[in-house]
């Protein structure tokens, strides 16, 4: 049973709307809109929310989305069906009112589509019924029992009747092979000059059937220009000695013979001509190396080909023409023309290391985006597929939430009371050198801080914040800030609960007047179950502002676990109704990565959490905010 059925323009006018169990489908249909749509996320057709399962399609030709909500707990299998035919029939039915493109046409426009619907949601649900069981196939009926028994039965020394002919016919068509030798030993198919098929009793498959007429081709063509190579090679003699120079004269040459330094030929074809497409043909040449990212539509690819004819005309022509045909948007675009771009593009990605299966979603989002949609004038599918890769990529960079903790500051100032941020990630990825640098940051901005060591169990952890937190007090003195401690240390050694420590450590700030707690935890893996319950509980405890999860870019598919993971345990182990999840991204380590900047892509497209900070370098001053736009053109270059 459906909940709902609706249909709603791009521009957000509702069209038509279909209200079944559900009261509403406004905030599935707002969360859909904020979480999927306008964050480029539609590799995936379904999407959930709290109770309800929504599927949803895209006319990027007329600007409609289709969506239709139901129970998660169901299991309806004519969904996908129901919403194709819909779709066809809607598309169809009410083109005129949908291409004249206004919000006045639309909304003065009748879309009677009631009846219809509750057709094909009527013929969607009678052909999915569970169908009787197929009986299962007797023996009587198999193509075995139909062959006699004579045929089935073969006596020792007598060979069966098809091979016997074989043999025969290939013994007859050997030459300068004797009669009882033929007939005795019987030739395979593959060295007799007899074309292989099913007219000689071998079947070979289509993939067998290319290669074998490719070795052909090869024999036939390829060994021949290299023996007619050697042979002319062979049989000119060898020159002993040094060559004569080379004689330059300025009224002319005397000797023209002596000048004609032009490549011999064979068959009036250049030999290195011949010996260049011997490789290519083998694929060591340079025709059959990869490139990196080559994304030139199919139109451009046969343009290529035609122009290195020999014909100079035809080649100009066919250029001109296949230039002029991939330019003018006459078509819509289609999956089968966007296919190999997309796949170039998903390669490209995973090569700049984004996660493989993040690479294969943002690249099924861009054909969802694209499909149907009509091409502009003088632009490629290659320049169109790439330019709507980029904009999704810069909408993903950009998530709808956006994290300002100098004005999250300050309005906790105005309530007396500390701002709490909470680091955490796995070891070794630099949580307490980032903390140190945006102590400074912090510092540099006005703002008193208090580190609180809550990392108990890494030796030289409390130390490490010591060392911090002595040379930013150096930095920023009390002298300086009218004798008030800007910076301060709370610890309490090792073997002590953290959770316990960083519950101190802000009843501390409170009192003492410090604007901003910074509590460092312990390096973790996300697969280590007692570990992950023990920052579940630091953060249910202290319920800090912000929590912030340190990953490095130098990490590709291991990125999207340990976020999923991390998210995963949080919720897991919290005792709250609703759990506290990781509310940002520090990613460090990004001046060591050059143009493989695919780790935040990863990572803010697995969690929609903006990445909040970069580290870039040693110093504190090794700071930066992300700039998407920049992250984005390293990605796509070449």
């Amino acid at each position: 049973m459906l909940d709902f059925f609706t249909i709603f323009s791009k521009g957000g006018l509702v069209l038509w709307c279909f209200q079944g169990v559900s009261d509403s489908c406004t905030g599935p249909v707002n969360a859909l809109i904020r979480s999927v749509l306008l964050q480029e996320r539609g590799g995936n057709n379904s999407f959930t929310h709290e109770a309800l399962t929504l599927k949803y399609k895209l006319d990027n030709q007329f600007e409609l989305v289709f969506v239709v909500g139901f129970q998660k707990i169901l299991t309806l299998t004519y969904v996908d069906k129901l919403i194709d035919d819909v779709h066809r029939l809607f598309r169809d039915k009410y083109r005129t009112e949908i291409q004249q493109q206004s919000a006045l046409s639309l909304l003065n426009g009748t879309f009677d589509f009631q009846n219809d619907f509750l057709r094909l949601l009527r013929e969607a649900e009678e052909s999915s019924k569970i169908r009787a069981p197929t009986t299962m196939k007797k023996f009587e009926d198999s193509e075995k029992a139909k062959k006699p028994v004579r045929s089935m039965i073969e006596t020792r020394g007598e060979k069966p009747k098809e091979k016997a002919k074989n043999s025969k016919k290939k013994g007859a068509k050997k030459e300068g092979s004797d009669g009882p030798l033929a007939t005795s030993k019987p030739v395979p198919a593959e060295k007799s000059g007899l074309p292989v098929g099913p007219e000689n009793g071998v079947e070979l498959s289509k993939e067998e059937l290319i290669r074998r007429k490719r070795e052909e081709f090869i024999q036939k063509h390829g060994r021949g220009m290299e023996k007619s190579n050697k042979s002319t090679k062979s049989d000119a003699p060898k020159e002993k000695g040094k060559k004569a120079p080379r004689v330059w004269e300025l009224g002319g040459c005397a000797n023209k013979e002596v000048l004609d330094y032009s490549t011999p030929t064979t068959n009036g074809t250049p030999e290195a001509a011949l010996s260049e497409d011997i490789n290519l043909i083998r694929g060591t040449g340079p025709g059959g190396q990869l490139q990196d990212l080559d994304c030139s539509s199919s139109d451009d690819e046969g343009a290529a080909q035609n122009s290195t004819k020999p014909s100079a005309t035809k080649g100009t022509l066919g250029g001109m023409f296949g230039m002029l045909k991939g330019l003018v948007g006459s078509k819509s675009l289609s999956r089968e023309d966007m296919e190999s771009v997309l796949d170039k593009m998903r390669d490209h990605l995973i090569a700049k290391n984004v996660a493989a299966d993040i690479a294969v979603q943002l690249c099924e989002s861009v054909a969802n985006k694209l499909e149907g949609k009509v091409m502009g004038t003088f632009s490629t599918v290659t320049s169109t597929v790439k330019q709507a890769l980029q904009e999704s990529l810069v909408q993903i960079l950009q998530p709808q939430r956006r994290v300002d903790m100098l004005r999250d500051i300050m309005d906790a100032q105005r309530r007396q009371r500390p701002y709490v941020v909470t680091f955490c990630g796995v070891n070794g990825v630099g949580k307490s050198t980032n903390l140190a640098k945006i102590s400074f940051w912090l510092l540099e901005n006005g703002f008193s801080v208090l580190i609180a060591a809550c990392d108990t169990f890494r030796a030289g952890a409390v130390e490490q914040l010591r060392t911090h937190t002595r040379r930013l007090s150096a930095l920023h003195p009390p002298e300086k800030h009218g004798g008030r401690t800007m910076v301060q240390l709370f610890e309490k050694g090792y073997g002590k609960d953290a959770a316990g420590i960083a519950m101190e450590a802000i009843a501390f700030a409170r009192n003492q007047g410090f604007d901003v707690v910074l509590v460092d935890t312990a390096g973790r893996m996300q697969d280590n179950a007692p570990l992950m319950t023990a920052l579940a509980k630091l953060i249910t405890v202290n319920t800090p502002d912000l929590v912030l999860f340190v990953g490095e870019a130098l990490v590709g598919n291991e990125a999207v676990d340990q976020l999923v993971k991390f998210n995963r345990a949080l919720a897991d182990h919290s005792m709250a109704q609703t759990p506290r999840l990781i509310d940002g991204i520090v990613l460090t380590k990004f001046d060591t990565i050059d143009d493989k900047v695919g780790a935040a892509i990863s990572m803010t497209y697995i969690t929609s959490k903006p990445i909040v900070f970069v580290g870039t370098g040693q110093t504190y001053c090794d700071l930066r905010s992300l700039n998407a736009k920049a992250v984005v053109a390293a990605l796509m270059k070449a």
